[in-house]
């Protein structure tokens, strides 16, 4: 995410009166929790207190990290960096950024990257000083970052107290994770062969669980993820696989979100995506956070919270802003359909739908993310049913789940028992009992090979939506069979 504009002339050494006037008649406390409301508000998550308003108006942190940027410029509107007191970002990147800047950039030599301690002092970010002394201090050198003033925040978010013992990952046809011929190997240095390992195990991850669903993966994926990290831990003296790692580290940690998700883990889901939203913003990758968002504006419209659906999915689309894929911006705004849908705004939910069918119309890019392959028609036509039967429009939610299942790809076999699963409750919810227990039974031969707790869930739901019905014989027939029933969600 690109920094707001600062016409600061250079570092600020003395109490910031600036964000001392903003904060007007509030104490320290009342501040820091219109701080954490605010950040709320737009899907972030900050853990502001009274001492940290205190540091920021002495002056000891003169540039706030990503996410707290993006708060106060929420509660500020109109207002940059400079405004609120803070020094550009780019004077607090420590010898590290100005040594690299005199190099060229990407191209500056392993030797002249800098250890943590040599910042001069400063603070750049609301855990600690820069400097530091012991152990930290006689750490490896840091991973080769845009901003300098992150890599603390990069052992805080990822790995603090984390063993340097690292487990080369594999993961294997049935879902199992191995270390590189079952041994444990410790890494001093991440290289190409450990980037290639992060993005082996989520490209694999996603194929199984297009196939077979989360239920059996998750807790197996976490050990992939918990490598993935330590590599990045490790550190490396090269900014290309600094880059890979960061990546596949945050798309690692989506995908197993999204096995926690499907699997009904929701409080789990939640910690991997805020994972990998904070990876994006040490990383400055806003394709990764748009994607993060994006789970997490699917996350909270599930776990009950329409709300933060609609502002984590508008968060998302502002980071996509400027990626070039239509496709991805159409998604985001489902996802906001689907928050309005579940805020029972109508008239909001059609407008997004208008935008993201105009969005999905301009086609498919080369800039569309990888992770979007499942991305086509027949999503397009199971999310807009879900917002319609959100709504209680039982009609339209059955004709879009419909084109749904007929458009979708026989190997989405999931996605293929997702979406028959929505058809069934919708049908079942018109007063369609028949039809509804058809498809119910298409469900379960489906789930043959799937283990998806939401879609068990889904069924659940149907199954009493159905009871009413059970003198029909379709549906005595199917009911003990079916998962028992389950009340919906107010």
């Amino acid at each position: 995410m690109a920094s707001s504009p600062s016409t600061s002339p250079g570092p600020r050494r003395g109490p910031n009166t600036a964000f001392r006037r903003l904060r007007g008649p509030l104490s320290p406390g009342e501040f820091a929790a219109a701080v954490r409301r605010s950040a709320r508000e737009i899907g972030e998550q900050v853990a502001c207190d009274a001492r940290y308003v205190g540091r920021v108006e002495a002056g000891e942190i003169r540039c706030p990290n990503y996410a707290y940027e993006r708060v106060f410029l929420h509660m500020f509107p109109g207002r940059t960096l400079a405004d609120l007191g803070f020094a550009p970002r780019e004077s607090v990147r420590g010898r590290a950024a100005r040594v690299r800047g005199a190099h060229g950039g990407e191209t500056t030599p392993p030797s002249a990257l800098t250890r943590r301690g040599d910042t001069a002092g400063t603070v750049v970010d609301h855990d600690r000083p820069a400097h530091h002394s012991g152990a930290e201090h006689d750490a490896e050198y840091a991973i080769t970052n845009e901003n300098d003033e992150e890599s603390d925040v990069l052992r805080r978010a990822f790995m603090t107290g984390g063993p340097a013992a690292l487990v080369a990952v594999s993961l294997t046809g049935d879902g199992r994770y191995t270390g590189a011929g079952g041994a444990t190997t410790t890494v001093r240095r991440a290289g190409e062969t450990e980037a290639a390992a992060v993005e082996d195990a989520v490209h694999r991850i996603r194929l199984l669980d297009d196939r077979h669903g989360a239920d059996g993966l998750y807790r197996r994926a976490g050990t992939a993820l918990q490598s993935a990290y330590a590599y990045l831990d490790a550190g490396t003296t090269r900014r290309a696989v600094a880059d890979r790692l960061h990546s596949g580290a945050g798309e690692l940690a989506i995908s197993v979100g999204w096995l926690a998700h499907d699997s009904g883990r929701f409080a789990d889901a939640r910690s991997h995506y805020a994972e990998a939203l904070a990876t994006a913003r040490v990383s400055g990758d806003p394709a990764l956070e748009a994607h993060a968002f994006c789970n997490t504006a699917f996350l909270a419209r599930d776990a009950g919270r329409p709300r933060e659906a609609v502002r984590a999915a508008q968060a998302g689309h502002q980071a996509a802003q400027h990626l070039g894929s239509s496709r991805l911006l159409s998604l985001l705004t489902l996802r906001e359909a689907g928050g309005w849908a579940g805020l029972d705004d109508r008239s909001a939910c059609e407008d997004a739908l208008v935008r993201a069918h105009r969005l999905f119309a301009r086609g498919p890019s080369d800039d569309d993310p990888p992770w979007m392959t499942f991305f086509g028609e027949a999503e397009m036509e199971g999310l807009e049913s879900q917002c319609w039967s959100a709504l209680g429009a039982w009609g339209p939610a059955v004709a879009h789940a419909r084109r749904a299942v007929a458009l979708q790809e026989p190997h989405f076999v999931r996605n293929r028992a997702l979406f028959t699963a929505e058809l069934a409750g919708d049908l079942a919810a018109a007063g369609r009992p028949d039809e509804a227990a058809a498809a119910a039974s298409h469900v379960l031969e489906l789930l043959g090979p799937v283990r998806s707790t939401r879609i068990r869930s889904m069924l659940a739901v149907t199954a009493s939506r159905l009871a009413p019905h059970r003198r029909e014989p379709s549906v005595s027939a199917l009911l003990p069979r079916l998962p028992a029933p389950r009340a919906e969600h107010a």
